[in-house]
């Protein structure tokens, strides 16, 4: 069957992880990198028929009926993850000593944190990228004028799911309150996008419009206008 796990963008990783297979249960993971003195193609044979992990949706059901854990498989560039759900799988023996829980051990990937809480995933900055963040930010606080502050904060790689917003939110307020004591005008809160890009994981990567880093959006059904 035509498995797919090569994600071809870090947002695309980010969001099958996230929605498609935590959101969905995949909650114990054995994350990797493979050495680059390697083929990842022949370690992706690997682990895949190892842990005979290509599955149709029906096989993955009748699984799960039986108390089969399911397993995932993702990757982009080196770095890859192992997923399962709950059950019974070669894999929970295999793996014992580097498995880890989302739930309680957050995946982290390029400066990203992804973790699972109160139902839902969750995707946010992780620590360490918060804080260098804040520092930069802080550092151009009084410095910079406040459209150049602006264009930083939109030049930003990071996607924007809610709690990245709200990492982003607290660093403006932030440097706003230095630039307010300063007698500074204010950095726009409207330089944080609302809006996430949506990806095809899978597709060959395109260019977007900025230059910033490469996308394939989604076409989504345009909903129509209601007349009064």
């Amino acid at each position: 069957m035509d498995y797919h796990y090569t994600a071809t963008t870090v947002g695309g990783f980010v969001q099958q992880l996230a929605v498609c297979y935590v959101g969905r249960g995949y909650w114990f993971y054995v994350q990797g990198t493979i050495p680059k003195n390697k083929d990842p193609k022949v370690i992706d044979e690997k682990l895949l028929t190892k842990y005979q992990i290509p599955a149709s949706k029906f096989q993955r059901c009748r699984r799960k009926r039986w108390g089969v854990a399911n397993l995932q498989y993702l990757r982009w560039e080196n770095s890859f993850l192992i997923l399962a759900t709950h059950g019974i799988h070669a894999f929970f023996n295999e793996e014992a000593k580097r498995i880890k829980d989302v739930r309680r051990e957050p995946i982290y990937f390029e400066g990203y944190s992804i973790s699972y809480q109160n139902g839902h995933p969750k995707v946010s900055l992780a620590q360490d990228t918060y804080e260098d963040l804040k520092a930069y930010f802080l550092e151009l606080a009084v410095h910079r004028q406040a459209s150049y502050i602006a264009e930083e904060v939109k030049k930003l790689p990071y996607e924007s799911y809610a709690p990245v917003r709200r990492q982003l939110l607290y660093i403006l307020t932030a440097v706003n309150k230095r630039r307010k004591a300063a007698g500074l005008s204010l950095v726009q809160y409207q330089s944080i996008r609302y809006k996430r890009n949506i990806y095809r994981p899978f597709a060959p990567a395109l260019p977007s419009p900025t230059g910033d880093h490469w996308i394939r959006p989604r076409k989504g059904k345009q909903r129509k206008k209601k007349r009064g």
